[in-house]
């Protein structure tokens, strides 16, 4: 398995890899593993810092008994300007020349100091005359890929492809075009992606600034517990009313709300925009925060929809995959869908 390629997710607080194979029976699971990531790591501009992550990333790779060094990786969306934009009916020669005079509308840094990378979502069908096509924008820092760079060829890792965040996770939930038109919340440590996928492709992305940190804050603030013992009670009891008095979920359902309030302008545009042609069907959570005990309730009661904790081991029926791991598929989605990036 010299040129596989396993998926690494480095968040804020928790790394991820994982490492699968695709034979002839399906997507096989061969090892997945976290670990904490150091306090100081993406966002320093110190070398030693630098070098304390990639000992932290070679360990995790060692621990989790990766033996390929070829990894996939994605950039936080908070790091990343990720745009569906309309354009007219161009051939991909044309729209090679037409999408950077169309991406300084949308990328508000100059682009001089950005790599561009776009893809076809829906190309217009023989007939519709009136219709545009739909094209996936994305630039990101020039500077922010190459500090990546460095630190993985400090761990001893060849970066084979990078991608945002967002499209690592529909990846790792979305299995065909034939999936049901759905909004994806993924709930990161510091921010919340939104995406909204039709007909297996996404037509919608949007970042909130708020995320699993927000929740625990919430609760350290409220009962003045430091941020760890914050964080476990977070864990253990979610937004079960029922559990501790509810003071846990009353804690954290002030940011809950905002997210439902976000969420709702995001349906709103959508439903505008294509007139419910398409309307969403599912809500799939994924992130560490998606596990919270009642989160799927909550999320139904207050946006009325269906809403599904998006664990990518069941959905994607990958085989062999342990209890542990599996039960903690919907924070393994960004790693899971880089891992499946080299197959599709």
């Amino acid at each position: 398995m010299k040129n596989a390629v396993f998926g690494l997710d480095i968040g804020i607080t928790t790394m991820r890899a994982c490492w699968l194979e695709n034979d002839k029976k399906g997507i096989k699971y061969i090892s997945a593993l976290s670990a904490p990531t150091p306090v100081k790591s993406m966002s320093s501009e110190s070398p030693l810092d630098h070098q304390e992550l990639a000992a932290a990333i070679n360990k995790l790779v060692i621990d989790a008994k990766i033996t390929t060094n070829n990894v996939s990786i994605a950039l936080p969306e908070n790091r990343v300007y990720t745009k569906v934009i309309d354009m007219p009916n161009l051939s991909e020669k044309e729209l090679s020349s037409a999408i950077y005079w169309e991406a300084e509308q949308y990328i508000p840094a100059s682009l001089d100091t950005m790599t561009l990378d776009w893809s076809i979502l829906k190309k217009i069908k023989s007939g519709q005359v009136s219709k545009k096509m739909q094209v996936l924008l994305v630039a990101a820092p020039i500077q922010t890929i190459k500090r990546y760079q460095s630190i993985l060829e400090l761990a001893g890792l060849s970066i084979t492809s990078i991608e945002t965040e967002i499209l690592s996770v529909i990846r790792s939930l979305v299995s065909d075009e034939n999936f049901p038109t759905s909004l994806i919340m993924n709930i990161g440590a510091l921010n919340t992606s939104v995406s909204i996928v039709q007909n297996g492709s996404v037509v919608f992305t949007y970042i909130i600034p708020l995320g699993g940190i927000a929740l625990t804050r919430a609760i350290s603030a409220d009962f003045g517990f430091a941020l760890p013992q914050a964080e476990e009670y977070k864990k253990i009891y979610g937004l079960m009313d029922s559990d501790f008095g509810g003071k846990i979920s009353n804690a954290i359902q002030p940011i809950l709300f905002t997210m439902v309030t976000e969420i709702k302008k995001a349906i709103n545009f959508y439903s505008d925009k294509y007139q419910n042609e398409f309307p969403i069907v599912q809500l799939l959570l994924t992130g560490g925060s998606a596990s919270l005990a009642g989160i799927d309730s909550y999320f139904v009661k207050n946006i009325g929809i269906e809403t599904v904790i998006g664990n990518p081991w069941k959905l994607l029926n990958i085989q062999g995959v342990p209890k542990d791991i599996e039960s903690r598929g919907p924070e393994f989605a960004v790693s899971i869908g880089l891992a499946l990036k080299d197959y599709e």
